[in-house]
């Protein structure tokens, strides 16, 4: 099958059918030809400022149209889109700015990174030169810069190994329907929204993104637009599932054939739930970093028969190394690596930071699992999140998980905090939605975990803990508490 252009693949999409909806933000719906003329004009205020093949642009927008906008004319134009949060402090967009060295950054005040040119949230591209956008063919080598910061804080790029291309008839290997619906209540500038929603603006889907997370709000739209496909991380999952029941009843959400979540852990209580309701066949788990050496994929059924698997690779190779380098035999936790099929194929590469790599070129993402006889992944915890508590191991993910089974518990954090006795303490932030005790959580982690794995100490806060793709810093939340004065 030929091969063309991200750019190619979408004007192909407006010559088919210009008036299908492209995309719905909070404000309004365009159509496949009202997106493809606001992508050119800004492609072309893009080029005036240098921007094009090898360079990137920095994009800072909450989910938009004006987003796809951004994203798309830099497609057109072979430059690379770097999105970045548009909640972030300026110190810490600085310092990605600093490494993506972008021609543009939009959505910064003007002056607000040096000499650069940046477009303040809110601006338009004017009119085109006599009225219509022409552009040659271009495509972006890499099509995408994604940001992270790890556990230390401190940002790094991973650029994709990839150019924007895709097969001339496209069909989506996520499921994504062509010319379907896709719900996408995700930040964009995470990699996982972005990936998936660039699945649903090359299968010609009409993306419907939500703004400020919502769960009552995204049954209304999944509703509303008949989506046949989501993208949503456990946190969402679980503000959704605890909505009362007689408000999920009130919307039709019968539409969905596919619902992805990934990003995160999601608690077992909460895939059950989520497969009594939509049944095993709709609910697919994806477990990649952004680095894409390697991917599994789990779906409800098979997730049924391997309760908390994360599936086996469908891409690349896996497998559980110990502490002294030696490969571990099923059912022990060690550290997970992993690497492309092909040894020679380079799925990304790092700006800001090195990989850790073994003999054999297998790299590490800080994982912790196992696997069992049959190759199914189970993950543990996050190498750097794991808390040794007097000699035995203590994984939030799973302190988490039981905090959240609490009905009133709308999102939790569990960190490590220093020990005079113990080496670590395991010490718990919890945001409720009413009032709960200490006393209280106390009594329901006793009935789920071993007493050593309960925190010492509370801390209720007011605000959610993690940001709507389910992300959240704990180290900065540790260092936080360990500065205090005590």
């Amino acid at each position: 099958m030929p091969m063309i252009s991200f750019a190619r693949r979408l004007a192909d999409l407006v010559e088919r059918a210009p008036g299908m909806p492209a995309v719905t933000d909070e404000r309004r719906t365009v159509t496949r030809s009202e997106m493809d003329e606001l992508a050119g004009r800004t492609a072309l205020e893009l080029t005036r400022y240098g921007a094009g093949p090898g360079r990137m642009v920095t994009i800072a927008l909450p989910n938009s149209v004006e987003f796809v906008a951004a994203v798309m004319a830099c497609w057109k134009i072979g430059a690379t889109p770097q999105p970045v949060s548009f909640m972030a402090p300026h110190l810490e967009v600085q310092g990605i700015v600093e490494l993506a060295d972008p021609v543009v950054v939009i959505g910064a005040e003007p002056h607000e990174f040096g000499g650069r040119v940046c477009l303040p949230r809110g601006w338009e591209p004017g009119a085109a030169p006599g009225g219509s956008v022409r552009l040659a063919d271009a495509t972006s080598d890499p099509w995408k810069a994604m940001t992270s910061g790890g556990s230390t804080g401190r940002p790094k790029l991973i650029l994709v190994g990839e150019p924007g291309t895709v097969e001339k008839e496209f069909v989506s290997p996520f499921g994504i329907a062509n010319d379907g619906c896709h719900m996408m209540p995700g930040p964009l500038y995470h990699n996982g929204p972005f990936v998936w929603a660039t699945q649903a603006l090359m299968a010609g889907a009409h993306l419907v993104l939500g703004g400020r997370f919502d769960a009552e709000k995204t049954l209304e739209l999944i509703d509303r637009h008949r989506a046949d496909s989501m993208y949503i991380v456990p946190t969402m999952m679980g503000r959704i599932w605890k909505l009362p029941e007689e408000v999920r009843a009130r919307y039709d959400v019968s539409s969905l054939q596919v619902v992805w979540h990934l990003s995160a852990p999601c608690p077992p209580w909460l895939k059950e739930a989520w497969i009594g309701w939509l049944g095993p066949e709709k609910i697919l788990e994806l477990y990649a970093g952004t680095e894409a050496q390697a991917a599994t994929i789990i779906n409800g059924t098979e997730w049924l028969a391997h309760r908390g698997s994360v599936g086996r690779p469908i891409a690349g190779e896996m497998k559980i190394v110990g502490e002294d380098g030696e490969d571990l035999p099923p059912g022990v936790v060690g550290e997970v690596f992993m690497r492309p099929s092909d040894p020679d194929k380079k799925t990304y590469r790092y700006l800001g930071a090195e990989a850790r790599v073994i003999d054999g070129g297998w790299e590490s993402l800080g994982d912790l699992g196992s696997m069992d006889a049959e190759g199914f992944l189970y993950l543990s915890d996050r190498k750097s999140d794991m808390i040794l508590v007097g000699g035995s191991n203590v994984y939030p993910a799973e302190v988490e998980a039981a905090l959240e089974e609490h009905p009133l518990v709308q999102s939790s954090v569990v960190i490590g905090l220093p020990d005079d006795d113990l080496g670590s303490r395991v010490h718990a932030l919890v945001h409720a939605t009413g009032e709960v005790s200490v006393a209280e959580l106390r009594a329901h982690l006793a009935e789920r975990l071993v007493r050593y794995k309960i925190p010492r100490t509370f801390e209720l806060v007011d605000e959610p803990l993690r940001d709507d793709a389910g992300k959240v810093r704990r180290w900065a939340l540790a260092a936080e508490r360990n500065e205090a004065p005590s």
